[in-house]
């Protein structure tokens, strides 16, 4: 047995190294001794079971079967697409006519022409070409980074980019560098460094940051690639449909959508439903589809997600999903935290993180909120640096205005415990 003061000065990273002598696995009964033992770890709103749709207050289960309602600030469904009526409808008439899965990957037998559908709406949405549709959102950055960038050729990337990203550059084999995040400065001197011989340049940066919810400098990174010689990827998970004057994502916000190589994106969050895509030119997406081993040897998305997933994107194409609803709810949320002195970043979307820069309160705090019915979501390493763990919220357009207040009240009133605002109102 692990001695609780070991424990407690243990961290995430001594359980992924086996030490000498030990069995394989002696590093899983480590870490399972250590969720059982009772010291906070940060794990103990993981793996909590929704008991209805997600909306903006709903019962779940917590670990010890214990049912209770929380105010949901911890779902990416921002414009709660996945439980919208015409949505469902479409899905549901999809899984009549071909079953709960495809039962082959996409190059074989595995699409219908509800697939081909959604990937021309994809493409028409970015006024691109062609598109491709992954059955997973992980999967879509590892596949089209791997399949894209080879030995020799070199990946430029923001700090705080989304570890699918960084997955897939480590497998693809390319030289790797990393600039300090949204620092535009430090990026053109990593550009200045690389080789003129080293023409294989891809600079890959998230749209929206999934842990600060702000939004990447796209302008200045399209003027940069264009004087050292970079093709663009952007993933915009947590733009589409959001951020932009009509929600197409943050190349649209800076006015830039022509110069963007490569505009992947995650069908699971304001989507509502499941898988990645990419679009962009004809060429590149046929060699995706051969080259990119994700999607050549995964099962194809079912056809019932493809459908509602159609009509989010007639939504999309219309700017008719709520965007503005959820634009006055997000705004309110952030004008209330402000207001009460919370820290909470450079938020410029949905996502609103609450600083608490000390891991120990951090996990206490995120503890009491879920208790007293308030569910958002924790952040600390590896996701972020320890000094810098926060609370992210995520704006729903169904969360009331009433709900936002109450969870605002709850938060100031723990911190009058835990005394983690930056100011004192």
């Amino acid at each position: 047995m692990i001695e609780s003061e070991q424990i407690q000065s243990k961290k995430f990273e001594d359980y992924l190294v086996s030490e000498n002598g030990e069995d394989l696995f002696r590093k899983t009964q480590k870490v399972y001794e250590i969720l059982k033992s009772g010291v906070m770890t940060g794990n103990e709103g993981l793996g909590m079971i929704s008991i209805e749709k997600h909306q903006g207050e709903y019962p779940i289960k917590e670990k010890n079967g214990k049912v209770h309602k929380v105010i949901m600030l911890g779902s990416n469904s921002y414009l709660n697409l996945s439980t919208d009526k015409k949505v469902v409808q479409e899905a549901q008439k999809a899984l009549e006519k071909f079953g709960f899965g495809m039962g082959a990957v996409s190059n074989y037998a595995g699409i219908t022409e509800i697939h081909q559908e959604l990937e021309a709406r994809i493409a028409k949405f970015y006024q691109k070409e062609d598109a491709i549709v992954f059955p997973s959102g992980y999967g879509a950055n590892v596949g089209i980074i791997s399949a894209l960038c080879n030995k020799g050729d070199v990946i430029i990337n923001d700090s705080a980019n989304h570890a699918s990203i960084f997955d897939g550059c480590k497998l693809s084999g390319a030289d790797i560098k990393v600039f300090p995040h949204a620092n535009m400065q430090a990026l053109e001197r990593v550009l200045q460094k690389i080789p003129d011989e080293q023409t294989g340049r891809l600079i890959i940066t998230d749209g929206v940051f999934s842990m600060d919810g702000d939004i990447a400098r796209l302008d200045v990174i399209v003027e940069l690639a264009q004087k050292y010689g970079c093709k663009i990827m952007v993933d915009d998970a947590h733009g589409i449909g959001i951020v932009g004057k009509s929600g197409r994502g943050s190349a649209q916000y800076y006015n830039v959508e022509d110069k963007i190589d490569l505009n992947v994106g995650m069908l699971s969050k304001s989507p509502g439903g499941l898988g990645g895509y990419c679009a962009a030119s004809k060429e590149i997406i046929q060699y995706l589809k051969l080259y990119a081993r994700t999607y050549f040897f995964s099962t194809a998305l079912p056809a019932s997600v493809a459908a509602g997933l159609n009509e989010v994107f007639k939504m999309f194409e219309k700017d008719s999903a709520g965007r503005d609803v959820l634009w006055q709810k997000i705004n309110y949320l952030k004008e209330k935290l402000t207001k009460e002195g919370f820290d909470i970043g450079h938020s410029q979307s949905a996502i609103v993180p609450v600083m608490i820069y000390d891991e120990e309160k951090l996990f206490k705090i995120h503890s009491e909120l879920r208790q007293r019915g308030v569910y958002v979501n924790i952040v600390t390493y590896p996701a972020v640096r320890r000094k810098e763990c926060r609370l992210r919220l995520c704006v729903m357009k169904e969360l009331s205005f009433e709900q936002i207040d109450r969870a605002v009240e709850i938060l100031v009133e723990l911190d009058n415990k835990y005394h983690i605002r930056k100011s004192f109102v």
